[in-house]
């Protein structure tokens, strides 16, 4: 590891006395004025400062970039401080929560890495039913800290997962057929402006912005903490199958049956179509919002002959803990998605081909784990938004986010799964459209899925117009435009 930073150390040091920026300071500089500007309640680390390793890891290593600096922010004063000076010099930086991006260079980069870890704290109000927590957590952390509380908000589904980005692009979760997405249920966001002020930002205090922030990403400054809607929560049922190859047209069958007929919202799956270790096979997440589902909900999963079982009635961090997603942490990744309108035998069907046709394909470029994440909702869920928000950019049709995720080894690859990715996606989309499922090749994609040339007008359509008019107002200068992601 330090061998490789002192290589691309070398490489930066070269470009950056070879660019532009060298005329007003090197990148180094930036990292120092910032270093004296903030307050005790921050620090910056430099490479092979132990502290620096962990501020520029992602849970994918492709999403890692090796910065001339790390940033941990310990209040909202200093970050504007620090966005101030990274705006004023016209500096690289990227923006990092959980780390789970999937996209390279959407939360990382060679200039000025700003980690969030600082940003922890988690606080319940009961009389507003409310819980704020900060921007540097994941959501077991959140769920941890509400739990002796007996509340929840909705939020990820499985371990490990930020909060931060998860929130911004949108947010599926267990609850989502009872109370929406996350954003949703966010009523205020503690945002740090790119000209450095900090604004409590709900829609009776600027309701553009707030409309902006739900589903926009970074494009609008820093959110420090979010301020979302909490729920009862008992202890609830589920956990994780895997079910070998000979089983995968059961469980498809089942899969099938479920979307279709369970109307329970309280009642959810995730059925992961998987290739590893030269095999396909399904990863089978159930899930119900109490301690015992009514019976028939889940009988035709159940009743398939399994490789592995963890499902018992538990404590909710222990359901979402359950999934493996973390098995798979460092390895190079990218993700996709599909929109459907419903799973039909014939769409998962073709999603079981490609599956096994990527999968046995992309051993050979290093290839490890290849999978499909059919994910089924009810059609009311967007009906429980009670504003308007930049993600769905229209709320009349719910669309299915079939997750494609890619997982290999090798750097000199990165060209060939981000290929395959793209042609599966569309493969997928094919055989929907040739199904009738109509606008499903317009219909909206998923920010939290998208891959990372995906044009703005798919994953917020018509609201794009009015996203720029925010940002144009919030950021005219563009300082939100020197770090990665989706830019408005």
């Amino acid at each position: 590891m330090r061998a490789l930073l002192f290589s691309v150390l070398v490489s930066n040091f070269v470009s950056v006395f070879s660019s532009p920026h060298s005329a007003r300071g090197s990148l180094s500089d930036v990292c120092n004025q910032i270093a004296q500007a903030i307050s005790s309640e921050s620090d910056v680390h430099y490479p092979l400062d132990l502290l620096y390793d962990k501020d520029i890891s992602h849970w994918a290593s492709s999403s890692s970039a090796v910065a001339t600096c790390s940033v941990e922010p310990g209040s909202a004063a200093d970050v504007g401080i620090i966005l101030q000076i990274l705006g004023n010099t016209s500096t690289p930086f990227g923006v990092k929560g959980g780390g789970h991006a999937s996209n390279p260079n959407f939360s990382s980069t060679t200039g000025v890495q700003i980690a969030m870890y600082r940003f922890s704290d988690v606080v319940y109000d009961a009389a507003s039913s409310t819980a704020t927590f900060g921007a540097g957590l994941i959501w077991d952390d959140v769920y941890a800290a509400l739990a002796p509380y007996n509340v929840n908000v909705v939020g990820g589904r499985v371990t490990g997962v930020g909060v931060a980005g998860f929130t911004l692009g949108g947010g599926y979760s267990w609850k989502t057929n009872q109370y929406g997405l996350t954003i949703d249920t966010v009523t205020a966001f503690e945002l740090v402006k790119p000209d450095g002020t900090v604004a409590n930002v709900t829609q009776e205090s600027d309701p553009d912005l707030f409309f902006a922030l739900k589903g926009g990403f970074n494009n609008f400054g820093i959110v420090t903490r979010f301020t979302l809607q909490t729920f009862p929560q008992t202890q609830v049922w589920g956990g994780l199958i895997t079910y070998t190859e000979n089983q995968i047209p059961e469980v498809i069958d089942a899969t099938h049956t479920f979307a279709s007929n369970v109307t329970d919202p309280k009642a959810a799956i995730i059925t992961t179509a998987n290739f590893v270790l030269g095999q396909p096979g399904i990863s089978q997440l159930l899930f119900y919002d109490g301690p015992t589902p009514p019976d028939g909900i889940f009988d035709d999963f159940l009743a398939i002959p399994f490789f592995t079982k963890d499902v018992s009635t538990r404590d909710f961090v222990s359901l979402v803990q359950s999934s493996p997603s973390n098995a798979t942490a460092g390895t190079r990744a990218i993700f996709d998605s599909a929109p459907l309108v419903e799973l039909t035998p014939t769409v998962l069907d073709a999603i079981i081909n490609e599956t096994v046709f990527w999968g046995a394909r992309l051993s050979f470029e290093s290839g490890t784990f290849i999978s499909y994440d059919i994910e089924p909702f009810l059609p009311t869920i967007f009906t429980h938004g009670q504003f308007e928000s930049a993600y769905p950019p229209s709320r009349s049709t719910r669309y299915l986010p079939l997750n494609l995720y890619y997982a290999w080894d090798l750097e000199i690859a990165d060209d060939a799964f981000h290929s395959a990715i793209k042609q599966s996606a569309n493969q997928i989309t094919a055989v929907a459209l040739a199904e009738g499922q109509a606008g499903v090749d317009s219909a909206p994609l998923y920010p939290n899925y998208a891959i990372y040339d995906t044009p703005l007008e798919r994953l917020y359509g018509d609201n794009v117009a009015k996203m720029q008019s925010v940002k144009a107002i919030v950021d005219p200068n563009n300082v939100m435009g020197l770090t990665g992601g989706f830019k408005i």
